[in-house]
Order: C-alpha cells, then sequence, then structure tokens
C-alpha cells in the first residue's frame, strides 16, 4: 500500500497468538457486553455492535460521538487493554505514550462501515492501530476529502494496519465482510480491535 504514513502489516499475528486474542477480547466481552451504537441525531443503528477496552472506550449515540470511561448500558468502567496489544503498539506505533482506548467492532457478514475520518481524539499526532480477527474484509482508504480517490486491500485475520503521519485523518471504511475466509470465529464474523491515544500527553 503506497499511502504516505500507512503501514500494512499482514499475517502479523500467527494462529496461535490470534486465537489468544480472540480469548481476551471474549472475556472483556463478558464484562463489557457488545452495544449497539447509532448515528447521532438520526438514532440510525450503526450495522457493527460494539465495545472497549482501556481507560476510555468511544461510543455513538443521539448526543454524538465521544469517549468515556463507563460503559453506556452497565455504567461500569471497561475492562484493561490486554498486555498483548500495549506491546503491539509499543511495537508498531512509533509513538512514545501507550494508547488509551482499544474500540472492539464485531461485523457480522452483512455489517460495513462507510467512508469516515478518526478524529475525536485530541492527540491527532498518535497513529491508530487496528487489528483483524476472522473472515476477511474489503478495506478502503482515500484522502483527506471524502471525494479523493481510494484504494482497496482485502485484510485478513492477523493482519495490523497503522494509520500515522499524513495518513492520520485519511477517510477510511469496510466495504463487507467476506463470509468462509476463516475459522477463527466459530459463527464466522470479523473482529476488528482498534487502539488509540485520546488525550495529549
Amino acid at each position: 500500500m503506497n499511502i504516505a504514513g500507512v503501514k500494512w502489516l499482514p499475517g502479523h499475528f500467527g494462529p496461535q497468538e490470534q486465537s489468544r486474542l480472540l480469548e481476551l477480547v471474549r472475556a472483556a466481552v463478558r464484562q463489557a457486553p457488545l452495544f449497539q451504537p447509532v448515528m447521532p441525531r438520526s438514532g440510525k443503528p450503526l450495522s457493527v455492535r460494539m465495545t472497549n477496552m482501556g481507560r476510555l472506550g468511544w461510543l455513538s449515540d443521539r448526543a454524538g460521538y465521544r469517549y468515556q470511561q463507563t460503559h453506556p448500558v452497565t455504567g461500569n468502567p471497561w475492562p484493561e487493554m490486554p498486555q498483548m496489544l500495549l506491546e503491539l503498539w509499543h511495537e508498531v506505533s512509533g509513538y512514545a505514550h501507550p494508547p488509551e482506548a482499544c474500540l472492539v467492532n464485531f461485523y457480522e457478514a452483512s455489517a460495513r462501515m462507510g467512508l469516515h475520518q478518526d478524529r475525536d481524539e485530541e492527540d491527532l499526532e498518535a497513529p491508530v492501530v487496528s487489528v483483524s480477527l476472522g473472515d476477511t474484509a474489503v478495506f478502503r482508504i482515500g484522502g483527506l476529502e471524502r471525494k479523493s480517490p481510494t484504494s482497496s486491500i482485502r485484510l485478513q485475520s492477523g493482519d495490523v494496519v497503522v494509520m500515522g503521519g499524513d495518513s492520520r485523518l485519511c477517510f477510511h471504511g469496510i466495504d463487507r465482510v467476506v463470509p468462509g475466509t476463516s475459522a477463527l470465529l466459530k459463527d464466522g464474523g470479523r473482529i476488528n480491535l482498534t487502539l488509540r491515544r485520546v488525550t495529549r500527553p
């Protein structure tokens, strides 16, 4: 991928590491169940279900996009971020300060994510690091304007993508999930883990 600031690391996590990450995610979901985010104002449900790990969690509801310290349904703090993900950040981010949020998005076969920018964070100097688990996803990325030309890659289970530098605010999204491309999740689907630094150090 020849977009400045984007690093695509295919197969960064092998099968055993993927299984371990899945166990850690399942443990977090037991503590902080998946919920259905909705669009601000319209209240239209997003096609993904989500939860968070770390000190802060991102959510979307009628009040808008924001980070907060507690689960919107249970009112409890988010689960701790697994050490495996902190180590990944240290290894690939090139950023001195730790992530504060890990978004956990679950995509069923029909789910998608329209082109968007990740810009709800105070600290836009820090990259966004994402991990794919489960079925392959067609990932689309463009430029700093929604109408910019785009390119796409197929993200497989275990792949890692880092968006930093000039690519930090590039529009990106998931066109579709390709069913039956991974046996990691018993019933299929895809999990995306997105590590973010939210506040300025």
